[in-house]
């Protein structure tokens, strides 16, 4: 499962929400020095990471699990629709289109179950 967010400026979406975390304008996520995403209420905290892919004409966050444990299924769902949440209420004049696929892509970094 991954989200894929259509902008003009893919690079500058991530900056953008980088730099809302770092001014506190978004309080519930934060990103570590890999620039991944992780969801910060203590229930979610640190259960996975959205890494952020730039492309050309879009911007697409896998999920990365952690390395002791398997991602459950509903951390996988609260990580994926919280993060689409946080964009659409934050940068809905910046991003384009946004998908979510319904199971791993490419850009995941999970393990089989």
């Amino acid at each position: 499962m991954a989200v894929f967010v259509t902008a003009d400026s893919p690079s500058q979406l991530v900056a953008e929400v980088k730099k809302a975390i770092d001014e506190k304008k978004v309080e519930t996520w934060e990103y570590d020095s890999d620039g991944d995403f992780t969801h910060i209420p203590e229930q979610w905290r640190e259960c996975a990471w959205m890494r952020p892919h730039v492309e050309a004409s879009r911007v697409v966050f896998g999920i990365i699990d952690r390395s002791d444990r398997n991602l459950s299924v509903v951390e996988y769902a609260v990580y994926h629709g919280r993060f689409v949440e946080m964009l659409l209420e934050h940068f809905d004049k910046v991003c384009k289109d946004i998908n979510v696929s319904p199971m791993g892509t490419s850009y995941d970094v999970i393990k089989d179950k």
